[in-house]
């Protein structure tokens, strides 16, 4: 019944192909068979609970922790989990950062930007950017000062308050902002090509629970 598990799990993965009939496929399954295999005999030798499902993602997935950092031990799954998350925040940083690389700005001037298009008109100052800002920064004023040279956006006076700096974007910002969706949404789509809606939903849940 377990086996039969297995090889239902893999001929799903690659059924966009007939299987019976593609060699490479055929290769694909008994090697992850093997592996899954060699994985519930090295569970049974270490005593602790076998988990079908936790190794049919190891298998299946292509991120597999162990092989990107290049180990053959066992990592305790507390460990593994914040390593998993670590290689997930660096490759998700990675195509987001070359999607915006034609575009002339870091993730951190597109956060911004995104920030001053949401305020839909009402300037902001330093406080809210660093206050809305998905990753914190000590250097915004650097950032704004960057989009500024760039003409995305502007550093404008308080009225009211002589002592207080508001910045703004521009017309040519949103314009520029526009083009960067698009790039963003193409790489969004990418990095999220292999779940399911039903997939992300969970996935969401399970996160909201940091």
């Amino acid at each position: 019944m377990f086996l039969k598990k297995i090889i239902q799990h893999l001929k799903h993965k690659y059924k966009r192909e007939p299987f019976a009939k593609n060699k490479a496929n055929q290769f694909c399954l008994f090697e992850h068979a093997s592996y899954y295999l060699t994985n519930f005999y090295h569970q049974q030798c270490w005593g602790t609970k076998f988990n079908p499902y936790i190794c049919i993602y190891n298998c299946c997935n292509d991120m597999n922790v162990e092989k990107i950092i290049k180990t053959d031990k066992q990592i305790p799954i507390t460990s593994r989990t914040i390593i998993h998350l670590s290689l997930v925040e660096s490759k998700i940083n990675e195509m987001m950062t070359a999607a915006l690389k034609p575009h002339g700005v870091s993730l951190q001037q597109f956060n911004v930007l995104r920030i001053l298009r949401g305020q839909k008109g009402k300037p902001a100052n330093l406080s809210t950017l660093n206050e809305r800002m998905v990753t914190k920064m000590s250097n915004t004023t650097r950032l704004v000062d960057k989009l500024i040279l760039k003409g995305y956006v502007e550093r404008m006076v308080c009225p009211s308050n002589r002592r207080k700096v508001e910045i703004n974007i521009t017309p040519t910002g949103e314009s520029a902002l526009s083009l960067m969706d698009l790039a963003m949404n193409e790489s969004e789509e990418k990095l999220l090509e292999n779940f399911s809606p039903d997939d992300l939903w969970s996935l969401n849940k399970l996160l909201d629970k940091f």
